[in-house]
């Protein structure tokens, strides 16, 4: 009798609250939806029994969100991302259900490339190793993080060990032996990214990912044009074009994300829109004025 009463209090806390959140979040604009959430401890004593539920729904709101995000974007329409309501988002779902891997997909996507907090991605990361033990995908987005944006190669080799052992392959091994002491190697990021879409269960996630890799595929067909034209050249070709007309690229390669390849005067091979919609959108809009200004 005890324990029902104490069910039929935490369901009535359950409606009392989810009520009044639900109809919040019904009359906030939609870009906004995910600037609030409830607190993980307050999350965990109303989910009681019924965590893995509740963290999927969290994460669930996320991929949502996300995913009209991008089709947006892909439509040419740009609205910028609630990235700090869908971090809180994960961290909530991850304390109500550590198990849950869309949560882990999502971070190793989003909070790495599009945020830039690797560190935080590599908490949730090692976070769920201790639960996931037997999940080598785990350790393999780790040792990745902090090999390619860390330059941190003794962490790194430990988590691709990690993850060769976990997997029954050496690939992983092999990996890190052969660009491990190469900072920010293109080809090093297109064989992750490769493994990445391949094994991606959202949509949404898939699509970023598969746009990030043609973007870095492109930037890595020109840094091969350039290697082949510093063997002849003590100088930089005057741009992408040049090298194109020099003959050492057949076609320049397109920007997925809408902005166009250069080389830098340090010789690094580059876009205008850094690797994002709202990049491209923010170099044509500083283009746009200058072009006015000029006018004026």
């Amino acid at each position: 009798m005890k324990q029902a009463l104490i069910c039929l209090a935490l369901l009535v806390l359950y409606v009392s609250l989810m009520g009044p959140f639900t109809r919040y979040m019904q009359q906030k604009p939609y870009a906004e939806k995910l600037g609030y959430v409830a607190a993980p401890e307050v999350l965990q004593f109303v989910a009681a029994d019924q965590a893995p539920m509740i963290s999927a729904g969290l994460v669930f709101k996320v991929l949502v969100y996300f995913g009209t995000l991008v089709e947006m974007a892909q439509n040419k329409i740009y609205l910028p991302p609630d990235y700090p309501g869908m971090f809180k988002l994960i961290q909530g779902a991850l304390r109500l259900d550590p198990y849950n891997m869309d949560s882990y997909y999502f971070s190793q996507a989003i909070l790495t490339w599009d945020v830039g907090r690797v560190k935080e991605a590599n908490a949730l990361l090692e976070y769920g190793m201790k639960y996931r033990t037997w999940d080598w995908y785990l350790p393999l987005f780790a040792g990745f993080n902090y090999g390619y944006f860390l330059k941190d190669y003794e962490n790194a080799a430990k988590y691709y060990k990690k993850a060769s052992e976990l997997s029954g392959a050496d690939l992983y091994t092999r990996l890190a032996a052969r660009y491990m002491y190469e900072s920010g190697n293109t080809a090093y990021a297109i064989s992750y990214l490769s493994v990445m879409v391949k094994s991606a269960r959202n949509e949404a996630i898939k699509k970023s990912f598969v746009v990030r890799l043609a973007a870095l595929q492109g930037i890595y067909q020109i840094e091969q044009a350039l290697e082949q034209w510093k063997k002849t050249h003590s100088t930089l070709p005057d741009s992408v074009v040049h090298l194109q007309k020099e003959g050492y690229l057949s076609d320049i390669p397109l920007d997925p994300y809408g902005g166009d390849f250069y080389i830098d005067a340090d010789g690094t091979v580059k876009t205008t829109s850094q690797m994002s919609y709202a990049g491209a959108e923010s170099y044509k809009k500083q283009k746009a004025a200058e072009s006015a200004d000029k006018a004026q």
